[in-house]
């Protein structure tokens, strides 16, 4: 794609996230503005998987464990603290430091790519089976009970920094959710812009052409693999916040496949395209919701195989070439007979 295309794309994604952040609190009710920050929340959710996967080269079977310890980080801190500035900010460092703590384990440890996929799945189900069996009086963490398989209700959701009686309507934080998507957006495609996002982007083209330029692959993908997880934690945060409540299925296998599905129905290799492909999932799964007549995970099943099989490289990139195509001019036909014969 040429510098131009590139600038304009994003000055089109910019102008229209504005677009939605200001003008759709203006035309739709309180219920369609909570159902939209959901899958404002799941966006930003599948740009951590995007990121990692897309540019970084690494799959990761167990996203959902960031995601799901951001929101019990969040709840627990909460209810500690009373107020939500401090456990906000914890969701996102505390996810962060443990993906960096296993990505070093893994990468360092040089396990293969097959592995590395077993690899988080494999904590995903750990950390799922242990909040499970938390329900016992005894797990407390400061004040708050982990709850086990009821999961943790009612705490302090976000308020405006340092005045934790001012907390935050639903208008309000659908304002911070997508500001926060906005925000993730433009800082990943600035990240990969600079001299680190290149790098990342020839590691994954080349391993070991990379390594024998002298860079050391395990660090950065070791850093990539943390900020894909920081990513995940500030969307369990706000997944907290929504619904006012956690529980150990953020933990579980369906929420790491259906992120698995959001970033190869939209499009791997770009950030545009989880976004896109987080929300139209969401979407029809809610409109699949309301009626009891078709299997939910089927139709998730049909739409996943209908998409690897047609459309591969996944939504954006397919609307993207379209475009492109559209907009090429047409080439000018050669005259015939200019020169006599």
């Amino acid at each position: 794609m040429a510098p131009s295309d590139r600038r304009n794309r994003h000055i089109l994604v910019a102008a229209l996230g504005m677009l939605i952040l200001v003008g759709l609190p203006l035309v739709v009710d309180l219920i369609t503005l909570l159902e939209v920050s959901i899958y404002i929340v799941y966006a930003i959710l599948a740009l951590s998987l995007g990121f990692i996967w897309g540019y970084g080269g690494i799959l990761c079977f167990g996203q959902a464990a960031f995601f799901g310890l951001g929101a019990y980080t969040y709840a627990v801190a909460a209810i500690n603290v009373g107020e939500s500035t401090g456990p906000f900010l914890l969701a996102i460092v505390l996810p962060g430091a443990f993906a960096f703590l296993l990505g070093a384990m893994m990468f360092y440890g040089r396990i293969s790519d097959v592995y590395m996929g077993v690899m988080t799945l494999v904590v995903t189900l750990i950390l799922f089976k242990f909040i499970n069996s938390t329900a016992n009086e005894t797990w407390v963490v400061g004040t708050a009970r982990l709850g086990g398989f009821n999961g943790i209700p009612s705490f302090p959701t976000l308020n405006i920094p340092g005045d934790p009686g001012a907390v935050l309507d639903p208008e309000q934080f659908f304002y911070v959710a997508m500001a926060f998507l906005i925000g993730v957006y433009f800082l990943l495609h600035w990240l990969m812009t600079t001299h680190f996002g290149r790098v990342v982007v020839a590691i994954r083209e080349n391993e070991t052409r990379a390594e024998l330029l002298g860079y050391d692959v395990r660090l950065y993908k070791t850093a990539v693999f943390a900020i894909g997880g920081a990513v995940g934690g500030l969307a369990g945060a706000l997944f907290a916040n929504w619904g006012n409540f956690v529980s150990p299925g953020l933990f579980g296998l369906a929420q790491s496949a259906t992120i698995i599905i959001w970033v190869i129905v939209g499009g791997l290799g770009t950030l545009l395209g989880p976004v896109i492909g987080a929300v139209l999932i969401q979407y029809i799964t809610t409109l699949l919701g309301q009626q009891g007549v078709i299997n939910n995970a089927f139709v998730l099943g049909a739409i996943l195989v209908l998409f690897v099989l047609l459309l591969p490289k996944g939504l954006a990139p397919a609307i993207m070439q379209i475009v492109t195509r559209r907009r090429r001019p047409a080439r000018s036909k050669p005259q015939r007979g200019g020169h006599g014969s």
